[in-house]
């Protein structure tokens, strides 16, 4: 994760964003959508001095429905039964959120199998504990026209 450019797509106790600081992340875009809690991650990453973070109290699809900035590393955990997770995928990978080899970690439910994902996407490692899936893609930029 070094040097990465990590984006935190449901932020919530900021952890994953967190965990990427901690290993060397160049920068982590925190977004979380209810006010309280944004300003509570904005009062940690002031105690941990963490001034490469930044935390964006934004709705995630609005945000990322506009054009981004490629990022390395993304995590997407949305809170779950609420139908965020295939609209999200669908965002990062056509607003321009994804740098050519990104890596993009996703949690969801495992009543739901296997989200659809963009077709240069490779699903590189997989673990279920209980309830939750936890999925690792990777980007395959040079995949992209076998998307469309």
């Amino acid at each position: 994760m070094v040097d990465a450019r990590c984006l935190d797509c449901f932020a919530g106790s900021g952890a994953l964003g967190l965990e990427a600081l901690s290993r060397y992340a160049a920068d982590a875009t925190l977004l979380e959508m209810d006010r309280a809690v944004s300003q509570q991650l904005q009062k940690n990453l002031a105690t941990l001095k963490a001034a490469n973070a930044r935390v964006v109290n934004a709705n995630t699809l609005a945000f990322l429905a506009q054009p981004g900035t490629p990022h390395h590393v993304v995590f997407v955990d949305p809170p779950f039964r609420k139908g965020l997770l295939e609209e999200t995928l669908q965002l990062l990978e056509t607003k321009g959120w994804l740098a050519d080899d990104a890596l993009i970690y996703v949690e969801s439910e495992v009543e739901n199998g296997l989200p659809p994902v963009p077709a240069n996407w490779a699903l590189y490692r997989e673990k279920v504990a209980g309830q939750v899936a936890y999925r690792l893609y990777q980007r395959d930029a040079q995949g992209e026209n076998d998307a469309d």
